[in-house]
């Protein structure tokens, strides 16, 4: 019963990955740079603070910190640098091509090679083991069910005219956005490795008597404080050459209550998908622990092109596009399940 519980969780977690994007649809007058940090600001800076103060035991975080070793902490930060340039251009990849095709190029890369790097790194030869030839096998499968996606999306492309696509994604761009969900989707494997950095801190926080669904809320803090880093210099940059800086003084104070509240939101359902996958991983057997990045970036496919369709991000496309976009979702959830074989 625990890795179902595990998947339960995983897939919680999901939920709010697949969702986090939907909030921006209320913000108003504010640029995308502008709402981008915002939203950063709360899912990396202030919510993981908080959950980490309240799901750690009293007065145990400070010392869990302090007891931490530097290089943990260093590699942890890294990495979530290294993934705040896949968050970033995530972000990006959602703008031009819409929650659906965006999150499944992206997140379907983000699984293939989330999956398959680490236990690469840890020096095992995937090719002497049936568990590895399976992982290899759905890795590979992942790509084929990227492909199917883009091809739906070309396909989508080619059979709307201008005005059509505008009205399902506003700033809808195929080639730029694949381009960017690729890159998207390599680099924000990342955090999955700041995750294999922070072991040594999850450790200490159980001898410090956290409850072992919450013992990643710690190494979070630092994965997270590197990609916001990432996120504010590139963010800032623009802010500053499109002088959108003045977005946060413009508006009444109306606005900007609104616009705070919705990109908080935006930020707690971001975040949500790594403290649930924390507590849902931490329920999987050691040999399935690793496949569980998969599970999650699977389940956010499915979700997220659910959320395309209730946007009606694919509205005007034919019933061919949509019988292959739903392929593409097909195969690229099968080759999770094949993954989870290993």
């Amino acid at each position: 019963m625990e890795p179902i519980a595990g998947i339960f969780l995983i897939m919680l977690g999901s939920i709010g990955a697949a969702s986090f994007y939907v909030p921006f649809k209320k913000v108003k007058s504010w640029a995308w740079e502008s709402y981008w940090i915002s939203q950063g600001l709360f899912a990396w800076i202030i919510i993981p603070w908080i959950f980490a103060f309240i799901f750690i035991p009293s007065g145990e975080l400070i010392p869990i910190i302090k007891e931490a070793p530097a290089s943990s902490k260093l590699m942890a930060a890294f990495f979530g640098l290294l993934w705040g340039f896949g968050g970033l251009t995530f972000g990006l990849s959602i703008r031009y091509l819409g929650i659906a095709l965006g999150q499944s190029i992206a997140l379907g890369l983000c699984a293939a090679f989330g999956t398959l790097i680490p236990p690469v790194v840890a020096g095992e030869n995937l090719f002497s083991t049936t568990s590895g030839i399976l992982t290899i096998t759905g890795v590979a499968i992942t790509v084929a069910g990227i492909a199917v996606i883009g091809y739906a999306g070309s396909l989508k492309s080619a059979g709307m005219s201008e005005e059509e696509k505008k009205a399902a994604v506003k700033e809808f761009a195929l080639k730029k956005g694949i381009l960017i969900a690729i890159f998207a989707g390599v680099m924000s494997a990342c955090f999955n490795f700041g995750f294999e950095a922070g072991k040594p801190i999850e450790k200490i926080a159980l001898e410090h008597g956290t409850n072992p669904l919450f013992q990643k809320n710690p190494s979070l803090i630092f994965i997270l404080l590197g990609g916001f880093v990432t996120n504010l210099v590139y963010c800032g940059y623009l802010n500053f050459r499109n002088k959108t800086y003045k977005d946060y003084f413009s508006v009444s104070g109306n606005v900007l209550f609104n616009n705070l509240f919705f990109t908080f939101l935006a930020g707690l359902l971001w975040f949500l998908q790594f403290h649930f996958f924390g507590m849902g991983s931490s329920k999987l057997p050691a040999g399935m622990a690793v496949f569980g990045w998969s599970i999650l970036m699977a389940l956010n496919i499915a979700i997220s092109n659910i959320w395309g369709i209730i946007l009606n991000e694919w509205k005007g496309a034919g019933k061919k596009t949509i019988t292959v976009l739903v392929a593409g979702i097909v195969i690229l959830i099968l080759s999770t399940f094949i993954v989870k074989l290993g």
